[in-house]
């Protein structure tokens, strides 16, 4: 198959999400539908414990339509090493304690030797002014920290 990507809730959120009226919003979830349809055959799509707990939760008919759609991917567990470079990300990065997951999603990509961690959470996340730092705790921990882009980054045309 191809290179291994993780697929954050942000995006299984926005895949299966009803239209929103937020423009931006709105061109998101089209991107996203199209990058599902289009590239998602090109990767290797996983998830982790955490995106399916995630995805589970809130209103019922939106979980299950989120659930439906994350059917069939390989789901990664979440390691004791996956903790410890989280917290790393916390102690020293650019994401706040309130925000651990956003930490461990990084973290259970990178020990799992993921490609690419694809993402809407430009906040935490795809965000290329914490990029660097992120990098570094993730490289000396010893570990590859893939790379956090957006669905609209990984479009080819």
């Amino acid at each position: 198959m191809g290179p291994l990507l993780y697929v954050e809730t942000s995006v299984v959120s926005y895949l299966t999400g009803r239209q929103s009226q937020n423009l931006i919003v709105a061109a998101h979830q089209e991107l996203t539908r199209k990058w599902w349809r289009e590239r998602g055959r090109h990767f290797d799509l996983v998830i982790s414990e955490l995106v399916y707990r995630e995805a589970s939760g809130g209103d019922p008919e939106a979980a299950s339509a989120r659930v439906g759609a994350l059917d069939g991917l390989r789901i990664l567990k979440i390691s004791e090493e996956a903790f410890s470079l989280a917290e790393r990300l916390l102690a020293k990065g650019p994401i706040p304690r309130p925000y651990a997951e956003d930490a461990l999603h990084i973290s259970v990509a990178a020990v799992h030797g993921i490609d690419y961690l694809l993402t809407w959470n430009c906040k935490h996340l795809a965000n290329a002014a914490h990029r660097t730092i992120v990098e570094s705790i993730v490289d000396e921990a010893g570990y590859a920290c893939p790379i956090i882009c957006t669905p609209e980054e990984l479009m080819e045309d």
